[in-house]
């Protein structure tokens, strides 16, 4: 066996460096383009990746229960609605998106309130904070609708950040989903967030200037490069997307799920693109589950800020990150920023790719 040793490796669009397909491997770091962060790759710390699975929980199951307040026929019971598909529905409504009945922003707030009194900054809490109900029946999850159901979703988030991108005091508006108690979901019955900022949060801020610093060094958008020539991360391929393993995952099993045409915003998806996404998508959460166990999870979807002006278009790419839950943060991670992932994305994606679903 070769003598043990450390690797550093750049996202460059094509991995040359550091990569050893032997079955004991050195330990890497690896730079997230996108993000600007570091991540350790320790397969010491590892089982086998075949051997991760979530440790699931089947009374925590949604299919264990038989009727919420986000079902249909307890509309009455919800926050007030602020749309539904199909518009016209009554009884027989297939989405509805709803005000968040504990809403973490309020939208009775003046926007402009704001408060600078010995170098503390105070906004008011301004905001929104809905809820999309995916469908009208509790025991459904995400991968239970058909790819056209899916795609619907999708356009109910088009339409309502076509909403809020019309108030000037919006500046940023993010999309989640939580699957699972421990992933954060509070309610068991499939559902999506939507939350509209008054501010543009850190998170967002630093990668969108990660990704313009790749751009200015490279002339290339980082996430154009991460789905060309890198056949060992790709998992699947639509007509219009890939769904990859990213090169430096902060997460085992981390999955993303990229326009493969440079697109900034979610919001311009049209409805062809979004059946197109709503079947990868469905096929990416059927395979996730299949091998880890119906794990809790977690999606977001990155998107540029609302209002960008044409300089900032190059180097923006929208794309979503969905992030099973097998592992807990610890110090290191508080303390540095970093990540430790016991689980190279390439044997993640290979072990993804092979899943045969029924």
């Amino acid at each position: 066996m070769g003598q043990a040793h450390m690797c550093i490796s750049f996202l460059t669009g094509e991995v040359t460096v550091g990569l050893h397909m032997a079955a004991s491997r050195s330990p890497e770091i690896r730079k997230d383009a996108v993000h600007n962060r570091w991540v350790i790759f320790s397969p010491a710390r590892a089982r086998r990746p075949s051997d991760f699975k979530s440790k699931n929980d089947p009374s925590q199951n949604s299919r264990n229960q038989v009727e919420c307040a986000f079902c249909a026929g307890h509309e009455n019971e919800c926050a007030p609605e602020i749309f539904r598909f199909p518009p016209e529905s009554t009884s027989d409504w297939q989405i509805r998106v709803i005000q968040n009945l504990y809403p973490a922003l309020s939208r009775d707030l003046d926007p402009s309130s704001e408060d600078c009194a010995g170098g503390l900054v105070t906004v008011s809490g301004f905001g929104f904070h809905d809820v999309v109900i995916e469908s009208p029946s509790h025991p459904i999850v995400l991968t239970d609708l058909s790819p056209a159901q899916v795609a619907g979703v999708l356009l109910a988030y088009k339409k309502r950040i076509d909403q809020l991108r019309l108030l000037d005091s919006i500046k940023y508006v993010q999309v989640f989903k939580n699957h699972g108690a421990s992933a954060g979901a509070s309610m068991s019955h499939s559902h999506s967030q939507i939350m509209g900022l008054p501010v543009v949060p850190p998170t967002a801020s630093a990668r969108i200037q990660s990704m313009k610093e790749h751009y200015n060094e490279t002339g290339e958008c980082a996430l154009c490069e991460a789905t060309r020539n890198n056949n060992h991360l790709l998992i699947d391929e639509s007509g219009h997307f890939s769904s990859i393993t990213p090169f430096a995952a902060a997460f085992p099993f981390e999955i993303w799920i990229i326009p493969r045409k440079h697109s900034w915003h979610f919001h311009d998806i049209d409805n062809d693109k979004a059946s197109d996404l709503g079947g990868l998508l469905k096929l990416t959460l059927a395979k996730m589950s299949a091998q880890l166990n119906n794990p809790p999870y977690n999606f977001v979807i990155h998107s540029a800020l609302l209002h960008i002006d044409p300089s900032q278009t190059p180097f923006n790419h929208w794309f979503i990150q969905i992030v099973p839950q097998l592992t807990v943060l610890g110090g290191f991670e508080l303390g540095t920023g970093c990540y430790i992932n016991p689980v190279f994305p390439e044997e993640a994606a290979k072990l993804l790719r092979e899943v045969k679903l029924p």
